[in-house]
């Protein structure tokens, strides 16, 4: 957006757009910005409550995030969440791989029950993600992540829209737009169809019970 007032540009993925000031209302962005958003600040809170339900014990609840803006914005609503379940949070930022063992360590000091990963950056690539569930299963930590690919790849719990729709999304945008269509006229596309997905595998490995009606409200159990 500081590079260019002109050149269309459509987002994915990206939480809270208008809070953000990347458009002016999701019905209308205006200016050169459309394409797909997601609920983060609403996926957070849910993320609480169905790692609360997991980790019913859980008192002092981990959050791990960047220095993005969005994600201070997220930290609020998760604190004011935690604080209606009883929980205290215990905010960790981290900007780099490189990071996230002293993340963990805090965490360690802070006698942390459970955690809740972010969406987005630094937390995208294979090997960061790779690394946090190395860690989480180090520190024995009930973790809730954002997107399935993060249980099948051995993490505990996620709750997020479907991805693949939001990303198949933006082809149909890029499509409008080069037939003609004006970014600013085409509204911003929210996810419709939300997953929660469980690995049994990893709960057991965390001395874990997950309990049944956590397991009913599955979309997927990996088994």
């Amino acid at each position: 957006m500081h590079a260019t007032a002109t050149i269309p540009i459509v987002m994915v993925n990206v939480s809270d757009p208008v809070a953000s000031g990347l458009v002016a209302s999701l019905a209308r962005p205006g200016g050169n910005v459309t394409g797909v958003a997601d609920y983060g600040t609403e996926m957070q809170i849910k993320g609480v409550e169905l790692l609360r339900t997991a980790v019913p014990k859980t008192k002092r609840l981990a959050a791990l995030m960047s220095d993005n803006p969005v994600h201070a914005a997220q930290l609020k609503t998760v604190q004011d969440a935690a604080r209606s379940l009883g929980l205290t949070v215990l905010p960790s930022i981290v900007k780099s791989l490189e990071e996230f063992e002293g993340a963990f360590a805090s965490m360690k000091r802070g006698n942390a029950d459970a955690l809740i990963v972010f969406g987005g950056a630094p937390f995208g690539t294979p090997a960061q993600r790779d690394k946090l569930i190395e860690l989480a299963a180090k520190a024995k930590l009930p973790t809730m992540y954002r997107g399935r690919w993060w249980v099948e790849a051995g993490g505990l719990l996620s709750y997020g829209g479907i991805a693949l729709n939001r990303l198949s999304s933006v082809a149909t945008y890029v499509d409008k737009i080069l037939k003609g269509a004006k970014p600013g006229d085409l509204p911003i596309e929210q996810p419709t169809k939300f997953e929660l997905v469980i690995n049994m595998k990893t709960a057991k490995a965390l001395g874990l019970t997950i309990p049944q009606t956590l397991l009913q409200r599955a979309d997927q159990v990996i088994e």
